[in-house]
């Protein structure tokens, strides 16, 4: 009798364990809660494209702190780093990756097409799968403001701008800084250089040292690592610079005008949110943006500058109408 009681009991015990187990690999969830990873390739305090996702991420943690779970990872920025990275949070079962970066996004959609349950987002880029999605900025619409700030502050009719890798995003935004300062100032001219890497901070300085030489009295940079070069090229020449992503100003406050800010909260919650309903992997558009329009692109203050009262207003009025739909820009994707 004994010796069938206990065979029972351990029936029921393996019974139980493999509800459970199968349970936690099904469901993803820590405590009931949704596993989230986040994969930087930068560090998240870099006052840049980084930080605005973690700063992003940690508000959006902290209001839904009862339903989500996040693990951040930094300094993943090689393409032979990332895809085990990956597939080692999908193999731990986590409901949603971030992969925060256009380098990610080969090995994202290589793994996710071997992880169809796990939810994957792509900081920027253009492939998508059912179970992934793209959060990006309308950095045509940053790019625009800059622009607009940019040459209505220059005294010498020469302004720059500086990139990382000519890809997607920072070709628009690249592109509506242009068009935007041609519509204030039709003579002045306007530099350009892309160092290639999102990191080489010394070849961005270099570029705009040069810049600043040839005249140019303020320039925009498009934001990551290369972002620290220009704010330490300004400072050595006691030139103007305008931000991107985040704000620089302590960095060198004599210098940094203002910029443009990412909200990325906005987006986060919306991935989130469709993932909970049902609608992640059924939606058609698979993009998620930051806009004028839903408060993820905001202009940064001006701070102890003497910004004329007209360029502020002016900068407003451009920042609301693009908000607004009545100034809408031309299509600055790369043919």
């Amino acid at each position: 009798m004994k010796k069938k009681v206990f065979l029972i009991l351990i029936v029921l015990l393996l019974v139980t364990t493999s509800i459970f187990a199968s349970g936690a690999k099904e469901s993803g969830k820590d405590g009931g809660k949704m596993k989230i990873a986040v994969i930087l390739p930068g560090k998240v305090d870099d006052m840049s494209f980084n930080q605005s996702l973690y700063v992003g991420m940690k508000k959006v943690e902290q209001e839904l702190k009862d339903k989500v779970s996040v693990t951040y990872v930094e300094e993943i920025y090689e393409v032979a780093d990332i895809e085990p990275t990956l597939r080692d949070f999908a193999e731990r079962g986590y409901n949603l990756i971030f992969g925060h970066g256009f380098q990610f996004m080969e090995p994202l959609i290589k793994v996710a097409g071997e992880f169809p349950d796990v939810n994957f987002a792509l900081g920027t880029g253009f492939k998508t799968l059912p179970n992934t999605c793209v959060y990006d900025v309308r950095l045509g619409e940053g790019g625009y403001l800059m622009g607009t700030l940019a040459a209505s502050l220059s005294k010498t009719g020469k302004i720059g701008v500086i990139g990382g890798a000519d890809v997607s995003e920072i070709y628009r935004g690249h592109e509506a800084y242009k068009y935007a300062a041609k519509k204030v100032n039709p003579n002045i001219e306007v530099q350009e250089f892309y160092t290639g890497d999102w990191r080489d901070a010394a070849k961005a300085k270099e570029g705009a040292l040069g810049m600043y030489s040839s005249g140019v009295d303020i320039i925009w940079h498009s934001g990551d690592g290369i972002g620290l070069g220009v704010v330490n090229a300004a400072k050595e020449t006691g030139k103007y610079a305008l931000s991107n992503v985040t704000s620089q100003y302590q960095l060198a406050p004599k210098n940094m005008v203002s910029g443009v800010n990412y909200e990325w909260a906005a987006v986060i919650r919306k991935i989130i949110d469709d993932i909970e309903s049902g609608n992640f992997t059924t939606r058609n558009d698979k993009f998620y943006w930051i806009t004028t329009g839903n408060n993820g692109i905001e202009v940064d203050s001006y701070h102890d500058f003497d910004v004329p009262k007209d360029v502020q207003d002016l900068v407003k009025k451009t920042r609301d109408d693009l908000a607004s739909g009545k100034l809408e820009l031309p299509d600055f994707n790369k043919k």
